[in-house]
């Protein structure tokens, strides 16, 4: 029975985490690209906010289910002890999605953005992007990293 657990455990992390990153790879590689070629800056904060607001919802679930479906299989593997660097860089990427999404855009992030795209939107949404390709270029070695690592690519 546990073995059975195992696999859902490991296919709701698979579910999860497609549609957590990407989702990622949809807000960098193209609606901000679409929102920054907006002529109207109050269409674009406005549009941004919107689409981000459900979204967010989307990304805090899969990340949730991502890090409570990753933990477990690590418990049942008793990987603490033998975990390999790709299992450190998910647990990296996981961390800081996690102190972004429940901490800092809920404590400031969300206000301070705002406030910067109606100070320069092009400034701030440029900014934006750059962060989002940034995470996901984490999140695609991360990903890339642990499919490979775990059929055996790093030993």
């Amino acid at each position: 029975m546990e073995h059975s657990y195992f696999v859902i455990a490991r296919a709701l992390h698979v579910v999860a985490v497609v549609l957590w990153i990407g989702g990622v790879a949809f807000v960098s590689t193209v609606l901000i690209p679409a929102i920054r070629k907006m002529p109207s800056t109050e269409n674009r904060l406005a549009l941004f906010e919107t689409l981000e607001h459900k979204f967010g919802f989307q990304a805090k679930l899969t990340t949730l289910v991502t890090g409570l479906s990753g933990f477990y299989m690590l418990y049942v593997l008793n990987g603490w002890a033998s975990m390999q660097w790709w299992v450190h860089l998910m647990l990296f990427i996981w961390t800081l999605f996690m102190l972004v999404l429940f901490v800092l855009e809920p404590l400031f992030l969300h206000k301070w953005f705002h406030q910067q795209a109606q100070k320069n939107s092009e400034r701030a949404f440029h900014y934006l992007q750059l962060m989002h390709s940034i995470l996901l270029s984490i999140s695609l070695l991360a990903v890339f990293a642990g499919v490979a690592g775990v059929h055996g690519l790093f030993y």
